[in-house]
């Protein structure tokens, strides 16, 4: 009980550093999800056409993405890419926006690659008569990607995809590596003032849990609601 009244207390204080790291946590996970699955769709399309090239180049991204650590593609953009000149522009609105995109740009590349493999099972589990039937009625290959399989793709994938958003959440703690102000760095900051690590981050994990299981029920709801369609 003395633990719990621990956590109240640190949680009552320190609400606003905890609110502050919610809110940059979702914001970074909303977008990284966002631009990762536009990635992982181009990539997945790469990855299933007919051109050689385009097939060879999807698969070594994917292959090296997934074989390397977020963390080290998350510094190498933000430290690395300034030492050859490239460097992410400062917002004068937006405090450390250069961290922020940085962030969002690396966990984007990363998610990218695990959606790519999302994408293409799906793909690849709609009925290939779906693509015959459509292509009988004049359809042009991408006309019948855009509009016959990939609606039917993400139903299939659409668990999938919400268990890769609820990843995202958290592992976006890594990026409190290059100063973002998420869940994780304003759980440090309150450690730093307070010196009650355990208490930190017991409520860190308790909000981390909440912020997944409401995204688990939702993507449920969802679910449950594109089944209900199809009946």
């Amino acid at each position: 009980m003395e633990f719990l009244e621990k956590m109240v207390t640190l949680f009552t204080k320190y609400n606003s550093f905890f609110s502050a790291g919610v809110a940059n946590t979702i914001i970074l996970a909303l977008f990284t999800v966002l631009l990762g699955t536009v990635l992982g769709t181009l990539l997945a399309i790469m990855k299933l056409g007919k051109f050689a090239p385009t097939r060879w180049l999807a698969n070594v991204y994917i292959e090296f993405i997934r074989g390397t650590p977020l963390m080290i593609q998350v510094m190498f953009l933000f430290y690395g890419l300034p030492m050859v000149g490239i460097t992410f522009p400062s917002l004068p609105f937006i405090d450390n926006s250069d961290r922020f995109m940085a962030g969002i740009c690396a966990m984007s590349i990363n998610s990218g690659a695990y959606v790519a493999e999302i994408i293409r099972s799906g793909i690849q589990a709609v009925d290939k008569g779906q693509t015959e039937a459509a292509r009988s009625l004049g359809f042009k290959s991408g006309q019948t990607m855009r509009m016959v399989v990939l609606p039917q793709a993400i139903k299939n994938i659409l668990p999938a995809l919400g268990n890769e958003f609820v990843t995202v959440i958290k592992e976006s703690s890594i990026v409190s590596v290059i100063g973002i102000a998420d869940l994780m760095y304003q759980t440090n900051s309150v450690i730093s003032t307070t010196y009650r690590s355990l208490a930190a981050l017991a409520v860190a994990a308790i909000i981390y849990f909440i912020m997944t299981f409401v995204t688990s029920r939702l993507i449920a709801f969802a679910e449950r609601k594109m089944a209900n369609g199809t009946r």
